[in-house]
């Protein structure tokens, strides 16, 4: 019983970490894409930043549902292997968003192609700043659940 409420609670912080992940992802290209058009925080207009509140989390439902496959085969093998270091997540989260690219490339009429080298670039960034907090939240612990407990069981004496 231990057991299964341990895998129940690591699922768990996996799905966090997922959505951290889509979040944190959402916020780049959301501040990217308003420095792209000459805002600074500066002379951000009020309505601007309130605008982030409800634009953030609406892109992170974009970001979590179109990374969610090829996150899925990433995190799967990042506990198997039980790899725990940032930068592997920031390049998985890389290779997701390229694996995004690719496939929203391959489909012509798609209204979600990125074809210019910034946007590209933007994409990818996006990716990296995911996959690096994906591993602030979930990654850290990678395959922690694999370690059988060496605590010493009962003497039967």
């Amino acid at each position: 019983m231990n057991r299964v409420v341990t895998y129940i609670v690591h699922f768990a912080i996996i799905l966090f970490g997922y959505a951290a992940a889509s979040l944190a992802a959402s916020a780049f290209l959301n501040i990217l894409f308003l420095a792209s058009l000459g805002y600074a925080p500066v002379q951000a207009h009020p309505a601007a930043t309130a605008s982030l509140y409800f634009s953030i989390p609406f892109v992170a439902l974009f970001v979590a549902y179109f990374g969610f496959m090829p996150a899925a085969i990433v995190i799967l093998i990042a506990e198997i292997l039980g790899r725990r270091d940032w930068l592997f997540y920031a390049l998985a989260g890389a290779g997701v968003a390229g694996v995004f690219l690719g496939l929203v490339d391959n489909v012509r009429d798609s209204p979600f192609a990125v074809t210019e080298a910034s946007a590209i670039m933007a994409v990818l960034g996006g990716g990296m700043v995911g996959g690096i907090f994906y591993w602030l939240a979930a990654g850290r612990w990678a395959g922690s659940w694999w370690k059988v407990s060496t605590s010493p069981g009962p003497s039967g004496s």
